[in-house]
């Protein structure tokens, strides 16, 4: 009976998994804005930059970053980040942010990947302390260091947007800056060689979600009685974890590569 059962969690995960990557592109249409609403007043959970013509929320770092430097605490932003990372931690980050999609897709070619020391996540929170708090608060937008100013989804989706339209119209191209450009080209060269670049190193608010990892509504939970230490776990994370051991680490994106094992299951504090 209970080889049964396991066998019968372990088929069902990889068809929820086949399942990501077309609610990732929900996502992602959705934040696009489709039906022209503009609703800027109002934060997003993801990484999306609302200096984009098809953005439909602010961008929550892009929030945070401009209020700093008006010396002003963003309750709105810190409040829709609190909840939805208290419900629902890395799983945003692996399911509905629309740059976290467009890496995933990147990473599809196959190119060999590397895996990243775990080391180098910690320069995402130098990022959130240093350019998305510390120098918009000391020295306001201008300077070449704020958050907005290297984005590379502020690149993308809003500098290279527009100048793309400038071009067909005809007008004088509003070209991005070097640094910009610069960011933006090594992060897309990155996506090739590593999985998810961005978000590993350096995304600050996969560093804000990360933190609620361990703490979060809805979970990964390792059985361990089921658990053979068998290291599949590993072998299927791409972000380099073992998954029997670091269920709660702040990189973990929930993508659930890791319920291919039966002894791994998503769990809610709701469970008796």
């Amino acid at each position: 009976m209970v080889a049964m059962a396991n066998q019968t969690f372990a088929e069902k995960p990889p068809r929820l998994i086949r399942w990501r990557i077309w609610v990732q592109a929900a996502f992602a249409v959705a934040w696009l804005d489709p039906l022209g609403l503009r609703l800027h007043t109002i934060c997003s959970p993801v990484f999306h930059c609302y200096a984009c013509p098809l953005a439909l929320f602010a961008c929550p770092i892009g929030v945070i970053a401009n209020f700093s430097a008006l010396h002003t605490i963003p309750f709105l932003a810190i409040g829709t980040l609190v909840v939805v990372g208290g419900i629902f931690a890395g799983f945003v980050c692996g399911w509905a942010c629309p740059f976290g999609f467009l890496q995933d897709m990147v990473g599809r070619i196959p190119v060999p990947k590397l895996k990243l020391p775990p080391w180098t996540q910690h320069f995402r929170y130098v990022v959130l302390g240093v350019m998305v708090l510390a120098v918009p608060y000391l020295w306001g937008e201008g300077h070449w260091l704020f958050i907005c100013r290297l984005c590379p989804a502020g690149t993308l989706e809003g500098a290279m947007y527009n100048a793309g339209k400038a071009a067909a119209q005809g007008t004088e191209i509003p070209w991005p800056s070097v640094a910009k450009l610069t960011v933006f080209g090594l992060i897309v060269a990155a996506m090739f060689v590593t999985w998810r670049p961005w978000c590993t190193v350096l995304c600050p608010l996969g560093a804000i979600f990360g933190l609620f990892n361990r703490v979060s509504v809805i979970f990964l939970h390792v059985h361990p009685e089921d658990c053979t230490h068998c290291g599949r776990c590993a072998k299927e994370c791409k972000m380099g974890l073992r998954s029997d051991v670091q269920l709660g680490d702040p990189t973990c994106i929930r993508c659930m590569d890791c319920t291919r094992c039966s002894a791994i299951h998503v769990e809610t504090i709701l469970k008796n």
